[in-house]
């Protein structure tokens, strides 16, 4: 059952089993191991980070496509939402009705730019993608009328979920877990296996009677949709939608090193790499600043390890990870 339900890709590995389950059974049992918003919010945070990077980890780690309009799509689907529930008395029916046509704009936007951008190479498509997202991020600034502008608009969630965090962060845990499993399905399918033949080699995807840019427009597609939902998930969970917290680039970003620090090509490194970079995001700094009370009697160390320093800290723990984990912590748990 545990191989069908993961779709035969077994982690093969003790360490990385223990891992996954840790973090599985962290995340169902956060709300009741401990209290307070902050560790509640982490564990969101984590649930839709996975579905975000896992999505981009079917372009980038499946693929071989490098795009940076991910955050686009994810901002598509927190707006969509977001302005479908900001009129007072609004309820399921406009956030639903919001949400279908963010997957349908998204859709239709992953398919204009798969049909123009990705006939195109490498670094030229990523140009492409960044000037798309660039431009959606400025109208979305000053659309203020629409979007609330740089200050974002705030919202009420329907009953039940306004009623209980609970029920809402149960929500968000859900709709991740199948998600994710869903993409697990996906690049563990015939489909999957042609993207990664095209990651390889496009030429020999082709020679073998593949239409590879088929095929990699559908991963675009599919990617963009999958992103759509983890913003659908963020405002929902946030009640609140606003450039910086879906469509800003330091996002993008964020993705872009939580693949590389999970391993990309693996699925399963976007749970570790998520989990392990949105938990150092929200404690390293307070950690450091335990760590420097407790060092009061070593001046030097104390005052390198000052709270205020974290983003040194852990730009420093990006490159051992990098160094140490060329494939990621997960490719090199499989590895091994």
């Amino acid at each position: 059952m545990l191989t069908t339900l993961l779709s035969g890709d077994l982690p093969k590995s003790r360490t990385l089993s223990a891992l996954l389950l840790i973090v599985l059974f962290g995340l169902a049992a956060t709300p009741w191991l401990v209290s307070g918003a902050r560790p509640l919010n982490t564990a969101a945070t984590i649930c839709i980070y996975i579905v975000l990077v896992a999505s981009y980890d079917l372009l980038l780690g499946y693929t071989g496509i490098v795009s940076f309009a991910h955050t686009m799509f994810f901002g598509i689907g927190a707006y969509g939402v977001g302005l479908a529930l900001s009129d007072e008395g609004a309820g399921w029916t406009e956030a639903a009705l919001g949400l279908v046509a963010a997957l349908v704009l998204s859709l239709l936007l992953a398919l204009v730019i798969g049909l123009f951008a990705l006939r195109v190479r490498a670094i030229f498509y990523a140009m492409i993608t960044l000037a798309v997202a660039s431009t959606f991020a400025v109208l979305a600034s000053q659309l203020s009328d629409l979007t609330g502008g740089e200050d974002g608009k705030t919202f009420s969630v329907p009953a039940p979920l306004g009623d209980s965090k609970l029920l809402t962060y149960y929500l968000v845990f859900g709709a991740a877990l199948l998600i994710f499993l869903a993409l697990l399905r996906l690049v563990n399918s015939p489909f999957g296996r042609v993207l990664q033949a095209i990651r390889e080699n496009e030429f020999r995807a082709e020679a073998l009677g593949y239409r590879t840019v088929v095929y990699r427009v559908w991963a675009n597609i599919i990617g963009a949709l999958a992103a759509c939902l983890a913003g659908a998930l963020m405002a929902l969970w946030l009640r609140y939608v606003g450039p910086k917290t879906t469509l800003g680039f330091e996002i993008m970003t964020d993705i872009l090193l939580i693949v590389v620090i999970g391993g990309m090509g693996t699925m399963y490194g976007a749970v570790i790499g998520a989990a392990l970079f949105i938990l150092a995001q929200n404690y390293l700094k307070e950690l450091m600043g335990h760590a420097a009370e407790a060092a009061s009697s070593l001046p030097l160390l104390a005052n390198a390890l000052q709270p205020d320093r974290w983003l040194l800290w852990l730009g420093l723990l990006f490159i051992v990870a990098v160094y140490f984990f060329p494939a990621g912590i997960v490719g090199r748990l499989r590895a091994r």
